[in-house]
């Protein structure tokens, strides 16, 4: 009985991420051929075939639909409860962390069809840039679980440099067609910005030379007397 419950609890999960995706390439779709603000949600949901209320269900506006940015999936709450749990190196728990968040909604495959919404619809850069401070604030929060409230500087430490090297890796895969996996290319990143960081660590803590007492020039002798 508990097994029955568990697959159709799993087909449940599964079909509400399908209508999920179906809502926002329709949201998208409607956005690039008549603009975010030439449609409503009701032309959104008529399109799915949804009502009203199933709509707010899954988004709570418009361009929640368009972006995809929907509840946290439960999947990721459970990576976030397991990194909580974990007692090894903050920097490399939190980068495993990354990882397997990348897995498991690969963002890669989304990027390139909410590039082009944006192109045509610039104003909606500012959602996307809100919903990145929102996820940092919750890493933030998250280390700070794990961490304990003394470390909350370490913790925004942690986060921002990490999303920065991430988003380097994205750059390198996007524009620049990288062969490598996105854990390779952000643990290469990561070896260097250590290095630089201890390289950095160690040069300030080198007292400096003592400055040296200028040279005295050696006395001119008297000119000799005829």
């Amino acid at each position: 009985m508990h097994s029955m419950n568990d697959s159709a609890g799993s087909l449940r999960d599964i079909r509400k991420r399908e209508t999920i995706r179906s809502l926002t390439d329709i949201a998208r779709r409607l956005t690039i051929e008549h603009g975010f603000s030439g449609f409503t949600v009701e032309d959104l949901c008529a399109e799915a075939g949804i009502s009203r209320r199933t709509f707010f269900n899954y988004f709570e506006s418009k361009e929640n639909a368009v972006f995809g940015f929907t509840e946290i999936d439960p999947r990721l709450l459970e990576l976030d409860e397991e990194f909580v749990a974990m007692e090894g190196d903050l920097l490399d728990d939190f980068v495993a962390l990354m990882l397997r968040r990348w897995a498991l909604i690969d963002p890669l495959s989304d990027a390139p069809a909410l590039m082009s919404v944006i192109e045509n619809e610039p104003r909606l850069l500012r959602g996307a840039f809100d919903r990145l401070a929102e996820t940092e604030r919750r890493d933030v929060a998250l280390i700070v679980r794990r961490e304990g409230e003394d470390e909350a500087l370490r913790a925004e430490v942690v986060v921002h440099v990490t999303g920065a090297l991430v988003r380097m890796c994205v750059d390198q895969l996007l524009h620049h067609h990288s062969t490598e996996s996105i854990e390779d290319l952000i643990v290469r990143r990561l070896d260097v910005a250590r290095a630089a960081f201890a390289a950095a660590s160690a040069a300030s803590s080198v007292p400096a030379s003592a400055p040296r007492s200028p040279q005295r020039s050696a006395p001119t002798s008297a000119p000799k007397e005829d």
